[in-house]
């Protein structure tokens, strides 16, 4: 059986880039378990208020909700069980640094399929303001605007 190649996305945090400014993004491997990859692959995760936590020289990814498996039977496992994500130890060294420095968090933005492995793209952020909040919602009507008039004048 031959490997599917390029990447899916099955689910987005599409409210961290509203919330936090991105610095840097990784991409890590998930432990998961049982079923919990067929679900993954039906896009029944949310990453919703989910956030990355590093205990032990190791990253745990924390309020990941993965729905159970219809027909998983006694197989499924708590829907918001830590999951621990696998990265190189310099990689991880390099995030506890970042961690330390006050107001920055890890934070997961989307999982996807890579070459058949379930993938997570994980971001070093630092939290938003309200005003900066509001900075970037008017800067994002004022783009639409400005792309809308472009495309109004092309006609």
């Amino acid at each position: 059986m031959a490997k599917q190649s390029g990447t899916k996305t099955l689910a987005e945090n599409r409210k961290a880039r509203h919330d936090y400014f991105i610095e840097e993004t990784f991409e890590a491997g998930i432990v998961l378990v049982g079923t919990e990859v067929k679900s993954v692959r039906r896009g029944r995760a949310n990453l919703k208020d989910s956030y990355a936590d590093i205990m032990n020289s190791e990253i745990f990814v924390k309020n990941l909700h993965i729905s159970p498996y219809e027909m998983g039977n006694i197989f499924n496992v708590d829907p918001l069980r830590p999951r621990k994500l696998l990265m190189h130890k310099e990689e991880i060294k390099r995030l506890i640094g970042f961690t330390a420095q006050k107001g920055y968090t890890l934070v997961p933005l989307s999982l996807y399929l890579k070459n058949g492995r379930v993938k997570v793209s994980l971001a070093i952020a630092k939290g938003k303001k309200d005003y900066d909040k509001r900075d970037s919602m008017l800067e994002k009507a004022a783009k639409r605007d400005i792309d809308r008039q472009m495309k109004e004048r092309n006609r």
